[in-house]
């Protein structure tokens, strides 16, 4: 699997299971998939992700 594939499947997945956790645990974790759009969106601007830098330390490449 090739790195921005793992990064989206990665934030699919949270963002899945943050609404999955507002809907039967609390509605607070919406907060949750804000963070996670807002790291997606200053990642289209600045060009860094801190997953990405993640992945790369585990050895995923490009």
């Amino acid at each position: 699997m090739k790195l921005n594939d793992a990064l989206r499947l990665i934030a699919g997945v949270m963002i899945c299971i943050s609404l999955l956790l507002q809907q039967f645990h609390s509605p607070l974790w919406i907060w949750f998939t804000v963070f996670i759009a807002l790291n997606l969106i200053q990642s289209a601007f600045t060009k860094w992700c801190p997953m990405i830098t993640i992945l790369r330390k585990l050895g995923m490449e490009d």
